[in-house]
């Protein structure tokens, strides 16, 4: 494998071990897998969370999956009901190092095809350091994933500076994905608004907490990638700049602030081809890695680089700028650590 493997950032992997913390607890928020006859059904509160297939958990299968759509290298990441910001401290670090553990095993088994990014047990960030450290230092780990907002905490609240300063000294990606419930930011719960409204909104209000709020600035070497094209961030950065001026005293020309915003990242999940070049306006063409949120989209939506495709075809983008994103652009958005040996 070179440097050219196709590789999407944005997928999700719940692993069948991961233990059903519910079944020993009182508290019945603990998500756990349940699988029967081959279908799988994502469980929270004795309730049918959501059904999942079995590329959900199962390698082999995913990996069948992956070569028909002509995908390289899947980056695991942890469903994100999974990631527990609500739990005490010691049976998040449970569920956050088992989980870990897991993700770890599966890139160990298929390492050609696989990397993941670890869970942590914020908003302990104490805790989330030490475990960010060990899925890193001792697992192997390509990065990590959090929520948009972690606990009611936004991201440049000053409680998270730490762990933010210990990713940026490891040198590993962050990867911001919204939480399931639209996180508050949408007055209006339930589909189509949760997944069509809050979640895109969650995730700008986290991009704008770290443009705005002083999280870029003081760590100029984090990379930062928001999921679902960043929300509705891209289209919102131009009110955004010219508001971040407004206020009597302020530094912050809209210049700066759109200058500052190029530092993240964002994936290429946004359905539709014309909204490509925003994201390329917003982040640069070397800032939009591909993304598909497999395997939670069915097939009637679209295979993962549809939207690149359509946009060659509509002279949205070259080939050569759809070529990146599908393969440079998320191999050095994972890093060194992560990225495959090149061929001599």
């Amino acid at each position: 494998m070179t440097d050219a493997a196709r590789v999407d950032v944005h997928t999700h992997f719940f692993p069948a071990e991961l233990p059903d913390l519910a079944a020993g607890t009182s508290d019945r928020r603990w998500p756990s897998l349940v699988i029967t006859d081959g279908k799988g059904r994502i469980v929270r509160g004795g309730e049918t969370f959501r059904i999942v297939p079995a590329t959900c958990w199962d390698l082999t299968r995913r990996i069948e999956a992956m070569d028909a759509a002509g995908i390289d290298v899947h980056v695991l990441s942890p469903v994100p009901v999974t990631l527990t910001y609500w739990a005490p401290t010691e049976l998040a670090v449970e569920l956050s190092r088992r989980q870990n553990d897991l993700l770890a095993a599966a890139v160990s088994s298929h390492p050609d095809r696989f990397r993941a990014l670890a869970a942590v047990p914020l908003p302990d960030v104490d805790a989330a350091v030490a475990e960010l450290e060990r899925a890193v230092g001792e697992l192997g780990m390509a990065g990590v994933e959090i929520g948009a907002q972690i606990a009611g905490h936004e991201l440049d609240d000053g409680l998270l500076r730490p762990f933010f300063a210990v990713a940026e000294a490891l040198d590993v990606p962050v990867f911001v994905h919204p939480l399931d419930g639209g996180g508050g930011a949408i007055r209006r719960a339930g589909p189509p608004y949760d997944f069509g409204l809050g979640m895109l909104t969650d995730t700008a209000m986290a991009a704008a907490a770290l443009v705005l709020g002083g999280v870029l600035e003081d760590h100029p070497g984090l990379r930062v990638c928001l999921a679902h094209g960043c929300g509705t961030f891209p289209w919102a950065l131009p009110r955004l700049a010219r508001g971040a001026s407004m206020p009597p005293g302020t530094a912050a020309s809209p210049d700066e602030v759109t200058t500052r915003a190029r530092a993240l990242w964002g994936d290429s999940l946004v359905f539709e081809p014309a909204h490509l070049p925003v994201l390329f306006d917003c982040f640069g063409t070397d800032h939009v890695v591909l993304g598909s949120d497999f395997p939670f989209y069915p097939p009637v939506w679209g295979g993962a680089t549809d939207v690149l495709d359509g946009a060659i075809d509509a002279k949205l983008c070259t080939k050569d700028e759809a070529g990146a994103v599908v393969t440079d652009n998320g191999w050095r958005f994972l890093g060194p650590r992560s990225n495959p040996p090149r061929e001599e």
